[in-house]
């Protein structure tokens, strides 16, 4: 199966540029996750820690009746690089089907081109996210 055009797009804008001007646009991202919506704000026990993140970070997934995922992520603003990789993904992932996310690449956090600049552990947090999600997905779209 193609690749969605979001996850294509996000790969494309991260590899067109230079390894500095790919952590100024993770930066960029960072400053754009949207906010929780009330509805979880007001019920953060909703939300799933994701562990492998050294900052707090927590995600929900919702997955509608026409099978497409709703991602929410709440991350500190002082953590700009997992903030970051929260809102990539949140750009990629969110409003695909069910089985587009279920697809998606294990090397997609690799294909940003940014392990030569974020350590290895802060790739494991994003990786950790990606897991969370499809696990998360799974369930709902059972």
């Amino acid at each position: 199966m193609a690749q969605p055009a979001s996850v294509t797009a996000v790969i494309e804008d991260f590899q067109a540029l230079s390894l500095n001007e790919r952590l100024e646009l993770l930066l960029e991202f960072s400053e754009n996750l949207p906010e929780l919506p009330p509805r979880y704000l007001e019920h953060p026990d909703l939300l799933e820690r994701v562990e492998e993140c050294q900052a707090p970070v927590y995600l929900f997934v919702e997955v509608s009746p026409d099978s497409h995922v709703g991602l929410f992520f709440s991350a500190p603003p002082e953590a700009p690089t997992t903030r970051g990789f929260a809102s990539v993904l949140h750009e990629a992932l969110n409003g695909l089907s069910t089985t587009e996310v279920l697809e998606l690449d294990p090397l997609f956090p690799d294909s940003l081109g940014l392990t030569a600049a974020v350590s290895p552990l802060r790739m494991n947090g994003m990786r950790g996210m990606i897991s969370r999600i499809k696990r998360q997905v799974k369930e709902k779209a059972a």
